[in-house]
This record gives structure tokens, sequence and C-alpha cells, in this order.
């Protein structure tokens, strides 16, 4: 294995923990903020509890200032009383004293319930309290044990950086530049290769890709998906597998507005995935380089549904699987995302075996009888 494949895979390892170092400690605020948000329930109940007490505690304070109140006008109304002059006036006088007397009792009854609920009261805001004092206690040795661990991940992000930094001075800057750009869009810039296959976008290497990376003489690439290939002996796997256990393929609707297809030739291109779609009486065409995601040309617009607009270019292609809204199309600009490749080349790979499994299962033809003549001879 090449130095700068071994430096590269090191160099991968380390970038991974990173990630993972970085996303934990991202994560802090968030673990704080659950945390926390634990204990303001509790807090609350407590709240509630201690509102409820002074509630009652103002409605006692206003019954006792009612009850005084009423037992002014009784007073007021007794001393009238021994200046009436008529019935009438001292029967007045009484039954307003009569009246004042009910809502004393009334509101006395009231005051009575708000004593009896007091204890209950008071019990719930020492619950609260007591519970609240045991939830604090325990959030804050949780936000201990979180500020302890991220200073940890903290501490073990800058070593692995300084472990990168070193790692990087033992790759070549141009293999170091492709690793990096692929890795920030992909996670990951080096790819095992096993079977002839890359492992990390799953899609078929070429006969002579295959033979070159096997050799371990030079640094190759993924068509597919840009990564640094490299092979190790002692991870190559044969698939034993029968090939009906291979999970079936979805097939496109014959009827779906949207149809893509890989076609091995056209034009000067060669390799190219076409993307056809009907709207409003009309038909596209976009045209995509396989393994760069490159736009080709325009887009190309015709009357009629795609299969009468675009007949020349859907004979003798493979129809793939694909469904991506007119908005994502126009967002890619003039290149398919690599997530778009990487599930079209797996479809047009299961494609590929579904055709050559069909061919191998075929029986063949009957041979022709023969003639006479060639009998008799």
């Amino acid at each position: 294995m090449l130095p700068d494949i071994e430096n590269l895979l090191k160099l991968q390892e380390v970038d991974k923990e990173i990630r993972r170092l970085q996303d934990e400690i991202a994560e802090f605020p968030k673990r704080v903020a659950a945390i926390e948000l634990k204990l303001a329930g509790t807090k609350t109940q407590l709240e509630k509890a201690q509102t409820a007490v002074k509630a009652d505690e103002a409605a006692r304070r206003k019954h006792d200032t009612t009850i005084s109140d009423l037992r002014g006008k009784i007073s007021k109304y007794r001393d009238q009383s021994l200046d009436v002059k008529t019935n009438e006036q001292y029967k007045a006088l009484l039954h307003e004293i009569q009246f004042a007397e009910k809502e004393i009792a009334a509101t006395e009854d009231k005051i009575l319930e708000l004593m009896v609920n007091a204890d209950s009261r008071d019990k719930e805001v020492k619950a609260a309290q007591a519970e609240a004092k045991a939830e604090t206690a325990e959030i804050e040795k949780e936000k201990d044990q979180a500020r302890q661990r991220t200073a940890e991940d903290e501490k073990l992000l800058a070593e692995q950086r300084a472990k990168r930094d070193q790692l990087r001075t033992g790759v070549k800057e141009d293999l170091l530049r492709q690793y990096e750009r692929v890795s920030k869009f992909r996670g990951s810039g080096i790819s095992e290769v096993r079977n002839q296959k890359c492992m990390a976008c799953q899609v078929m290497l070429r006969p002579q890709t295959y033979n070159e990376i096997r050799s371990g003489q030079q640094i190759v690439f993924c068509d597919s998906c840009q990564r640094v290939l490299y092979f190790n002996a002692a991870d190559e796997l044969v698939d034993q597998k029968p090939l009906m256990h291979r999970p079936r393929r979805h097939h496109p609707k014959i009827d779906s507005p949207q149809a893509w297809y890989y076609r091995e030739n056209f034009g000067d291109t060669g390799e190219v995935y076409l993307c056809l779609t009907n709207a409003k009486g009309q038909s596209s065409r976009r045209v995509y380089e396989i393994h760069t995601g490159r736009q080709i040309g325009d887009i190309l617009v015709r009357e009629g549904n795609y299969r009468q607009a675009f007949p020349e270019d859907i004979t003798g292609a493979i129809r793939l699987s694909g469904d991506w809204s007119e908005d994502e199309l126009d967002t890619w600009g003039e290149e398919a995302p690599m997530v778009v490749l990487d599930a079209l080349h797996a479809d047009l790979e299961a494609a590929q075996y579904e055709m050559k499994t069909r061919a191998s299962a075929a029986p063949e033809p009957a041979a022709a009888p023969a003639s006479t003549t060639q009998a008799a001879s």
C-alpha cells in the first residue's frame, strides 16, 4: 500500500473523530437546556402552589374586611333603631340588620373553608419546595457532568487537530486537496475497493481501473464519487450468495411524468443520464455526464410527451428510477448533486445486473430441423 494511502486512512479516522467531538461539543447547550427543562416543571408546580396560598390569604383578608364592614353597618342600624318613630321604619332597620348578619355568617363559612384548605395548601408548597430542592441538586450535578464531558471533548479535540495537522504533512498537496474537497461534501474522502466495487458509493469499477488499484502502484479515484480508492487483500470478499437472493429492483411507473434513462453513447460525450419530463403538453430533456454530473448543453423543449418528442433518445436506453421535482432540477444549475448521481449509479448497476440475470435465464432457441437432404447425407 502506498504511503500516501496509509496516511490518508489514518487522516480519515482522525477526521471522523474530530467530527464526532465537534458534534458532541455542539450538543452541550442542548443538553443543558434539556436538563433545565426537567426543573422547569417542578418550579411551575411550586409557583402554582405558592400562588394559590397567596390567593387564599388575599381572599381571607377580603372576607375579614367584609365582615368588619357588615358589623359596622349592624351597629349603625341598631343606633338608628333607637330614634325611629314608626313601626315601618323599625321593621326596615331590623330587616337590614338580619340581612347583614346572614352575610356575616356566609362570609365566615367562606373563611372556614379557606382555613380548612390552608393545611393542604401548605403541604403542597412544602412538597413542591422539597422536590425542587432535590431536583435542583440533581440537575446541577448533571450539568457539572456535562461541563466536565465537554471540557474533556475540547481537550481531545485539540489533540486530534494536532494529530491531523501532523498527518496532513505526510500527504501530497494535490492528493490532500482532492481528499478534503470530497470529504467536505461526502463525509469521507477515501474508500476501500472490494470485489471490483467502491464500497462507499457501491458502483462497479471498470476492470482496468480495478486492476490498477489492486497493483497498488498509483493513486486511483472513483469515477462515480471521486473518492481515493485503495485495495486491501485481507478484506477482499467474494459474494457467495445465489443470484436469486439479491433484492428485487424497484421499477419506475411506465406513465410517470418524469423518466430517467442511461445511454452508453450520446454524441461525443459518451455515457450520460437523460432526464425527460412532461408538463403542460410539452416535454423537456436534460442531459448529464454520468461521472461528474455536469449538464451537457441547454434544456431542450418539444411539443408532446417525451415518448413522442424524444424517441431517438429512449430507443436502446436503460430506464432508471428517479423522481425529482422541477424546482429541485432548477436548483441544481449546471451540475447534478453527487447524492443524485449515487442514486442513479446504484440503480443502473441493479438494472444491468437484472438484464444480465434475465439473459442467462432465458432458454436457448431450439435448433432448426435438418432438411431431408442433410439427414440423408
